[in-house]
């Protein structure tokens, strides 16, 4: 683990706490530009959103409406609170394909960029620990006067988030700044991920707000629109059982 990373780890709670955790769940308010140019204004307004630490899964629950997704990178499925299955979509990815800025977002679309966002965010730093992963640390940037070390992230193929390359920037107290990337699914489009008013959730540190906006040339954010916004308001952890542990730790 190369020293930046292990800075951010620690500051976010370290590994051993995070080895526990088994889930994340978060109420949250998703907001901003992107969800009216694609057709879907304040879908995801009030949400709950649970991600899972070891394999790539988020639900999306939304309350009052007897509905959830279900994001996983090969499949999402939309049910209801029941069960009973309302629609799914083998390979998503693929149904992005030949869309234009403006091209109209179904439910589906929706639930598999929320997913491979979201799960990212809510892994991350310890993401960048796991296997596949490679880190590298690149040049520092100052930014309002303060200086912040960046790290380049290549992720594996076997994951899927909004590029394969991303770039994480920590503060000196090595919390999460700010997250750049393009999104693959959208053409390439730039997004600065701002990061802020931290909460220490039973020894995990997570920023409970995030604010996206395009960039261009050498990451110069472009002020409007505010892209996404997404506030979070009770986070809850749950934790992996003694027994699965120890088998994780003995394999």
């Amino acid at each position: 683990m190369s020293n930046l990373l292990d800075l951010a780890v620690k500051a976010h709670g370290g590994l051993e706490r995070w080895s526990r955790v088994k889930s994340v769940r978060v109420a949250a308010s998703i907001t901003g530009a992107i969800w009216f140019v694609k057709g879907k204004g304040d879908a995801l307004k009030d949400v709950i959103m649970t991600i899972e630490t070891k394999k790539e899964r988020l639900t999306t629950d939304f309350p009052g409406q007897d509905k959830r997704s279900i994001f996983e990178p090969a499949r999402i499925v939309m049910e209801k609170v029941d069960g009973t299955l309302i629609e799914a979509r083998n390979d998503p990815e693929k149904s992005f394909e030949g869309h234009q800025r403006s091209t109209p977002w179904d439910d589906i679309h929706v639930a598999y960029f929320c997913g491979e966002a979201l799960w990212t965010y809510l892994n991350t730093p310890f993401l960048y620990t796991r296997q596949g992963f490679a880190t590298e640390e690149i040049s520092s940037i100052q930014v309002d006067g303060e200086t912040w070390r960046r790290l380049k992230v290549t992720f594996p193929d076997s994951v899927k988030s909004h590029s394969r390359e991303q770039i994480s920037c920590f503060g000196p107290d090595g919390l999460l700044r700010r997250h750049d990337y393009t999104v693959d699914i959208l053409g390439g489009a730039t997004g600065l991920n701002y990061a802020s008013d931290y909460r220490d959730v039973d020894g995990i540190i997570v920023p409970t707000k995030r604010r996206i906006y395009a960039y261009e040339g050498d990451y110069q954010r472009v002020k409007e629109p505010l892209l996404v916004a997404i506030d979070m308001g009770e986070i809850t952890l749950a934790e992996q059982s003694p027994r699965t542990l120890a088998a994780a730790h003995s394999s």
